[in-house]
């Protein structure tokens, strides 16, 4: 039986196009409580047991055996040589993402990670201090596939940011490293790096351990139990997001080869059977010239399973009115990636509020994003792009504001502070800004 993709139809002009519309967008994210209790014993164990647990974990899990965690240490030198012992292309297209990657985070930094400060009439100093997080931990997916580019997005940000260390954890089941994942690390600036994975690894990271150091924030993605042990250690540590499944929104005028849009539909679908691909458009005739390059291009994939999986359950191709709805369709979604795939992308530019990251025009594919165009690819997803923004050196950061008051703005602030203290029956706030007034020392 020939293998086939068919997104589901829709017309937003059709009288059930709201139900449909919902019922397709539906994501329950809610982790299945088996998964949540096993990762809450997990977490526990750790906190309990500390390396002797993750070792357990690690050998049940991932098949990798060694005789104390130190060994699943990675040496620095070894994550040379990976990168040392990569074909030239290889090692190019690294260092020049990397390059890319570090450019556009040290511009971010630059616009929105100093400190600042001034002084009022008063001569009170107010202003902000930005410092860099001591220590953080990047995860590292190593299951189904290797990430080289997580690492990327997640280390040299917080290298930017001036985090003191970085700490990678990386599952390698059966022992079976990803010499490009390596080589990313040192060419990302990771400081200490191990082979473990899953809830064990985040919980090592979160509550340290006598090899594993414990570290302030957790970025990067990984599987349900991942996600559910860093909504978990929320609180103790800090964490990026909770994500969802990939997703990928094409706003489309019918101006590019629909094999194009075909394409990118498809690189969103083959992460997993969970992800969704939607295409928004006005023109009906090129949303079926999209489902023909479907039937097309899909028989020559290698995971053409999976994004036959993707599309069939949770794919959409949407027929809208006009270009106006389809930007206000995709406000509503508020997509991790969009593609603004039109002669015309700062036109519509300006209608687009809701985005982890808006990719304008024809020849701007998602997928360059993925890797070397220097934006971050950590994205928020399942609709959080309306109150989200994707990871970034300030997630590296944070702020602690500066307040020193002159013995002027004392007498002018005094009263003011203890009228309020005193409406809310706090006298020794309201004596302690009193003290001030009499203008010692």
């Amino acid at each position: 039986m020939t293998l086939q993709a068919t997104p589901l139809r829709l017309a937003t002009s059709a009288p059930d196009f709201e139900a449909a519309f919902k019922a397709r967008l539906h994501w329950a994210a809610d982790t299945d409580a088996a998964i949540e209790q096993r990762v809450a014993d997990i977490l526990a164990d750790v906190q309990q047991r500390g390396d002797a647990a993750v070792l357990e974990y690690t050998r049940r899990f991932d098949g990798l055996e060694a005789d104390s965690l130190a060994a699943l240490a990675l040496d620095p030198a070894e994550l040379k040589a990976a990168f040392d012992a990569l074909p030239d292309a290889q090692r190019n297209a690294l260092e020049a993402a990397a390059r890319r990657v570090r450019s556009y985070h040290e511009a971010q930094k630059k616009a929105s990670g100093e400190s600042w400060s001034y002084r009022d009439e008063d001569g009170t100093l107010l202003g902000q201090k930005v410092t860099p997080l001591d220590r953080v931990g990047i995860y590292v997916p190593g299951g189904k596939a290797a990430y080289p580019s997580s690492v990327l997005m997640n280390a040299i940000p917080a290298h930017v940011a001036g985090v003191g260390e970085i700490v990678m954890v990386v599952p390698t089941p059966r022992g079976e490293k990803n010499p490009l994942v390596l080589a990313a690390a040192h060419v990302a600036g990771v400081t200490r790096a191990f082979t473990i994975g899953g809830a064990q690894a985040v919980a090592a990271l979160a509550y340290g351990t006598a090899t594993v150091p414990a570290v302030d924030k957790i970025t990067g993605p990984g599987n349900a139990y991942v996600a559910a042990a860093k909504r978990r250690v929320f609180g103790t540590v800090g964490i990026d997001m909770i994500a969802g499944p990939s997703e990928i929104l094409v706003l489309a005028d019918g101006s590019t080869p629909p094999d194009w849009v075909a394409m990118d539909l498809f690189s969103q679908a083959e992460h997993d059977e969970l992800a969704q691909s939607i295409l928004l458009c006005p023109d009906a005739a090129y949303i079926d010239a999209v489902q023909r390059e479907i039937d097309r291009l899909l028989p020559a994939m290698p995971r053409r399973e999976i994004i036959a999986a993707s599309l069939n359950g949770r794919g959409a191709l949407i027929h809208t009115r006009d270009m106006e709805e389809a930007c206000a369709i995709s406000n509503r979604i508020a997509p991790e990636p969009l593609e603004v795939s039109s002669r015309e992308p700062q036109r519509w530019e300006p209608l687009l509020k809701h985005a982890g990251a808006i990719f304008l025009g024809a020849f701007t594919s998602e997928s360059l994003g993925d890797y070397c165009a220097g934006p971050n690819h950590v994205l928020p997803t399942s609709g959080t792009a309306r109150f989200s923004s994707p990871l970034g050196v300030y997630d590296f950061q944070k702020r602690s504001s500066l307040i020193e008051v002159s013995e002027a703005g004392a007498r002018a602030l005094g009263p003011i502070a203890a009228e309020l203290a005193y409406g809310e029956g706090l006298q020794a706030h309201a004596r302690a800004a009193e003290l001030r007034l009499e203008g010692r020392p």
